[in-house]
């Protein structure tokens, strides 16, 4: 009996460093519309996101700071202080087509990534699925 419950233990942490490791969010996420690629990683304790690449316009011309207009939208954190919650993340989400900010979820299934931003507390929120390339 004793053999029972600790084969049983050691499944159930087993289960749980995976479930732990499966949740890791980092790698290079390609946008629905496949003009944006971002790439996940660990800053400090939680994680963000850097656009790496995109098509078209390249400058932040929609950031609210009038001093950020003309930057380079590549090396800029799109995504940032990504934190578990539940059964995906949260963290804030820049939009660079409208430049505002939004509270972020992030939900991963094998090599996609469902990206929301919301409004209002979350009461509305738009969602897109992002492509995982690596």
């Amino acid at each position: 009996m004793k053999s029972l419950i600790l084969a049983v233990l050691g499944l159930g942490l087993l289960t749980g460093a995976a479930r732990a490791q499966a949740q890791d969010p980092s790698g290079t996420y390609l946008s629905e519309s496949g003009e944006t690629r971002v790439r996940i990683a660990r800053c400090g304790q939680a994680y963000c996101g850097t656009i790496v690449s995109v098509q078209g316009d390249a400058k932040d011309v929609n950031n609210p700071d009038a001093t950020q207009k003309g930057r380079s939208l590549v090396g800029v954190q799109m995504i940032s202080d990504i934190r578990p919650s539940g059964d995906g993340f949260t963290g804030q989400l820049y939009n660079y087509k409208d430049g505002r900010t939004y509270s972020g979820k992030m939900t991963f299934a094998g090599k996609s990534m469902q990206l929301s931003g919301c409004v209002l507390g979350g009461l509305i929120c738009r969602s897109q699925l992002w492509a995982k390339l690596n």
